[in-house]
């Protein structure tokens, strides 16, 4: 052919400037880009040799090659596939926004459907314009009496075009770096690169590093191995589940997400209709803190990589997990990154969603000793998605568990079935095991089981059950517990309640030098605790919200924590003090430390109130050894 010169023929809607500098996010995404069309070329071939239109030679080498040669500032991809004439490099290159892919799977589509196309655009290979300050190509097409072309462009409109010299079919694509990719001139850079993209690609993929040293023995000869693909050609989640080991599953998922922490256990999506998905989801081993938590979920389309996280597929709160989806179907933007907006999209969501909730209703059902093993762990994610998606929680909400004080397990139904003739439709917590370990044995003493709920999703959660059952409340160990734990045998009247009531403030006003003090007085059952503190439930959760969410001058002046102490007078001490009213160091002694006391299990002393409660501890200790 002779040497031919011409114009980028460019659609009105796609201009080159924009494809170059804007049209993708990450200038990474060329290396994906280019090796998808790669795959596409091979995959090509491979349908033609199927349908007997097109004749190759036996075992072919598949594999796609990418050569840096830092030297020379090149990045070589090599591939083996369909290749193409000067015709179609007018109409697939040339002609931008034109996508051969598309074209191809028109004229084929039902014909072969076993091996997919990944390039849906034509414009994937104008990525590489980010980088590279001129490309060549060198290919030769399969058919017969083909010529070999030489395509060249330095990233303006023009090109240059003639007869090239390649002997073999396939194709190569020479970048020659510009100032904007010498990051790429970097053969660790490469490798991450293809690695992050191309990991399950479908033909094996080999990296060479022309300006890498070779490797020696000790003796100093060059050490020749056997090269290694950078990805896996049949990532596990497109196997059916049934061939699937256990151990398989694990090694990907640490292969995968570099997490060498064994997963609590996983699911394996495979579906053809109505779409087609497949991909396997991790349950991992996580931490106490819900904001701490770092779930992983790649998108692949086709095997490639499309993005980490993308919300519209997966539902946020399974955005906890870990794991990889694979949807051909998905209805991608231009730039392979994002989804274009399509009810389609939900489907998958939907889907994706009852697949959780159905394993998760199965290890209950059929697991459940099992189920309760994971339950701390996995806990909070579920939560999480109770309170964000109705349909999760509808699906899911008869499995919530409440780990109870006596090590039990106990689902909302079993645990008011347990304290049914103690309890109506309350559920008690704790939110600290040691600080509220007082009020934990009060109601142990009384055959009522406490529920840890100390996660900061544990919060909202109940907020959100609450909502859903109106009859129900969850009332923290720490709330007005005297209905309970009062003696209602040793009932002291109305008048006798506010004469005692009235000695007691004095004495405690007086004592601890403060204008206001919310107290009450009761015959509890139990003889042996003086004071504690009780709160409103309603108000604590709303003092609680203002923390989490930094809210300014939403604080205790405005919303004051209406915190009671409340006083037995079973016990010597509140005795001591009803039957000595007046004001002495004695009286101030034991009303300060009764208060303190009833702090300590509720919550932290302030530095200098634990400062005046250890000297006053000290002072007496001090007295006991002078009374002996």
């Amino acid at each position: 052919m002779s040497k031919q010169s011409g114009q980028l023929s460019i659609h009105s809607e796609n201009i080159f400037p924009i494809i170059k500098k804007w049209l993708y996010s990450d200038h990474d995404i060329f290396i994906r880009e280019l090796i998808s069309n790669a795959c596409d070329a091979t995959t090509k071939l491979k349908t033609l040799t199927s349908l007997h239109e097109a004749e190759i030679e036996e075992n072919p080498d598949f594999s796609i090659k990418v050569v840096l040669d830092k030297n020379s500032k090149t990045l070589t991809f090599k591939d083996a596939g369909i290749g193409m004439t000067d015709e179609e490099i007018k109409k697939y290159i040339n002609q931008i926004a034109f996508s051969g892919a598309e074209d191809f799977l028109k004229n084929y589509k039902d014909k072969d459907d076993k091996d997919q196309i990944i390039g849906h655009f034509g414009l994937g290979f104008y990525s590489a314009f980010m980088v590279a300050e001129k490309i060549d190509i060198h290919t030769l097409s399969y058919k017969k009496d083909a010529k070999p072309v030489m395509w060249s462009c330095d990233g303006g409109t023009t090109f240059e075009m003639e007869e090239g010299s390649r002997s073999t079919r396939g194709t190569d694509i020479i970048l020659h770096i510009g100032e904007d990719g010498t990051d790429f001139l970097e053969g660790l850079t490469v490798s991450k690169t293809i690695e992050k993209y191309c990991s399950f690609m479908p033909y094996p993929i080999f990296f060479d590093d022309l300006s890498k040293e070779p490797e020696k023995d000790e003796e100093g000869n060059i050490v020749i191995s056997e090269p290694k693909p950078l990805n896996t050609t049949e990532p596990l989640y497109t196997k059916s589940p049934s061939t699937c080991t256990d151990e398989e599953y694990k090694e990907f998922y640490q292969k995968t997400f570099m997490d060498f922490k064994e997963p609590l256990f996983w699911i394996h999506l495979n579906m053809d209709y109505p779409f087609n998905l497949k991909g396997i989801l991790y349950f991992p081993k996580i931490g106490t803190q819900f904001d701490t938590i770092e779930g992983q979920i790649k998108l692949f389309n086709n095997q490639v990589f499309v993005a980490d996280n993308i919300k519209e597929v997966t539902p946020e709160f399974l955005l906890l997990l870990k794991g990889v989806i694979d949807c051909p179907d998905l209805p991608l933007n231009v730039s392979r990154s994002s989804l274009q907006n399509d009810g389609f999209v939900r489907k998958i969501s939907d889907y994706i969603t009852k697949k959780v909730a159905d394993k998760l209703n199965g290890l209950f059902k059929n697991e459940r000793e099992n189920f309760e093993n994971f339950w701390d762990d996995i806990n909070p994610f579920i939560k999480f998605g109770a309170i964000r998606d109705p349909k999760f929680y509808e699906k899911t909400k008869n499995l919530f568990l409440y780990k109870c004080n006596d090590n039990s397990y106990k689902t909302l139904e079993e645990y008011l079935e347990f304290h049914t003739d103690k309890l109506e439709n309350s559920l008690y917590y704790t939110t600290d095991e040691v600080q509220q370990a007082q009020y934990i044995d009060l109601l142990k003493s009384h055959d009522i089981l406490v529920a840890t709920l100390n996660h900061s999703i544990d919060q909202p959660f109940i907020s959100h059950v609450e909502s859903q059952n109106e009859k129900l409340s969850f009332k923290r160990v720490d709330a007005d517990l005297s209905d309970i734990l009062k003696d209602n045998e040793a009932e002291i009247d109305e008048e006798t309640k506010t004469a005692e009531k009235e000695i007691l403030l004095k004495t405690f006003k007086e004592a601890l030098s403060i204008e206001k003090i919310n107290l009450s007085i009761e015959n509890l059952k139990s003889d042996e605790v003086a004071s504690m503190i009780i709160l409103s439930e309603d108000n604590r959760r709303m003092q609680d919200m203002f923390k989490m969410y930094n809210m300014p001058g939403m604080d205790n002046s405005m919303f004051p924590s209406e915190e009671t102490l409340l006083l037995n007078k079973k016990h010597t001490l509140v005795k001591y003090l009803l039957e000595h009213p007046k004001s002495s160091d004695l009286n101030d002694l034991i009303a300060k430390q009764l208060y303190d006391l009833a702090l300590l299990s509720h919550k932290p002393l302030s530095p200098d109130a634990m400062t005046s409660f250890i000297k006053r501890s000290n002072v007496i200790m001090t007295k006991i050894l002078e009374n002996k």
